[in-house]
């Protein structure tokens, strides 16, 4: 129990903060997920648009301090790098 106004209000910050921040973690995980399972397909269209989707949810965690901004960058990094092979061209054989 808060012994104090102001640390009653700030335990009240503190639970509506952290109720937000979940739901965006939980955004963010699902929307990764999405793009994965997306990219397992041969829809490069749907792709595109999963792909943006993710990285603009990504940036506005970071924005907001959801997430740390090297955080941010790591998940949308590793994306990437699951995604080129999918997105690559096939290999000339000849």
């Amino acid at each position: 129990m808060p012994n104090s106004k102001s640390a009653a209000k700030r335990h009240r910050q503190s639970q509506s903060s952290r109720l937000r921040n979940r739901a965006a973690k939980s955004a963010i995980k699902s929307q990764l997920k999405k793009t994965h399972t997306v990219a397992k397909s041969a829809d490069t269209a749907t792709l595109d648009a999963e792909f943006r989707a993710t990285v603009k949810k990504l940036d506005q965690a970071a924005a907001k301090g959801v997430l740390h901004k090297n955080k941010a960058a790591r998940l949308k990094s590793r994306l990437v790098a699951n995604l080129k092979p999918t997105k690559a061209p096939p290999a000339k054989v000849g």
